[in-house]
């Protein structure tokens, strides 16, 4: 990657949500004053989101001009749809981080090297593998990068039971019991021809998701690979004991990859870094490492 001229961020462009009643807007304020203090000369820029999706809009405009740094002020599906706006700018010189924000920030968690404000003066990047998530062939093909995880099942079913319940941990924690107490199992046909019956399957670029959960020992998000976690159907209670495992001690070691495809045999929801959709019945499913695609700092 060429660097600005100058040596530093041509610009930073802050992209947040701008409700009043929300962390996000108190955080851009901030980082705006302390970044005219420590980095006087480079112009902040607020672009404040005002609708799903959007985030992407501004990061795509963003990242198609000069040398930015683009900083998501948000939780992992806002930073999500910031780096997918970055994606669709083919030989981009942009650059990107996260300020926690969110009601779930694995990403900022798990690969966090200092403080953010000190990571942008001291102007060090490095590069990230990304997953991409291809579904279906032909002109209803669509496809989604993830920073952090794709989640099949359990995994976006916990998501919705999380936003739909209050917060705080133990709250949290009941709305994950709940909704594990209605999961519905899928299958998967996979490339070999084997099918296997799950209650989740996630993959996973980072060691720690779900924001609680510790679901391998690995997962370096620079190495080219991914981790595939895979809960085969089982009972209730053993999935229970799976979810406690993962938030007490971590799951442990899980087999890495560098793709993983498969066939849906039934509508199932998707997660992909917060981000809630849906794969429909009889689809194509191809997940694979894009390696060192973001550019990132922090």
């Amino acid at each position: 990657m060429s660097s600005s001229p100058s040596g530093r961020f041509e610009r930073i462009v802050l992209i947040y949500n701008p409700d009043a009643v929300k962390f996000p807007f108190y955080l851009a304020e901030q980082l705006r004053e302390d970044l005219a203090l420590r980095l006087p000369a480079v112009p902040v820029q607020l672009r404040h989101t005002k609708s799903a999706g959007h985030a992407r809009e501004l990061a795509r405009a963003a990242a198609g001009e000069g040398w930015p740094l683009i900083v998501s002020i948000s939780g992992d599906g806002g930073f999500n749809e910031v780096v997918n706006g970055v994606m669709d700018v083919p030989e981009t010189q942009a650059v990107c981080a996260v300020m926690a924000g969110g009601n779930a920030n694995d990403h900022r968690r798990s690969t966090r090297r200092q403080a953010l404000i000190e990571a942008i003066v001291d102007g060090e990047v490095r590069q990230i593998d990304l997953l991409r998530l291809r579904v279906g062939d032909g002109p209803q093909a669509w496809s989604r990068y993830a920073h952090s995880y794709i989640g099949f099942g359990l995994t976006p079913l916990m998501a919705i039971g999380i936003e739909g319940g209050q917060k705080g941990v133990i709250k949290e924690l009941i709305s994950v019991a709940r909704t594990v107490a209605g999961l519905r199992p899928f299958e998967i046909a996979r490339a070999d021809g084997a099918r296997a019956r799950l209650d989740s399957l996630v993959l996973a670029n980072i060691p720690e998701m779900a924001k609680y959960g510790r679901v391998s020992e690995s997962g370096d998000p620079a190495d080219g690979r991914f981790e595939v976690v895979m809960l085969p159907h089982a009972s209730k209670w053993r999935i229970a004991l799976m979810t406690l495992r993962a938030v007490t001690v971590g799951l442990g070691e899980q087999p890495s990859v560098s793709s993983y495809a498969f066939t849906t045999t039934d509508s199932i929801p998707v997660q992909t870094d917060g981000e809630v959709m849906t794969v429909s019945a009889e689809t194509d499913v191809v997940v694979e490492s894009v390696p060192r695609a973001l550019t990132v700092i922090g």
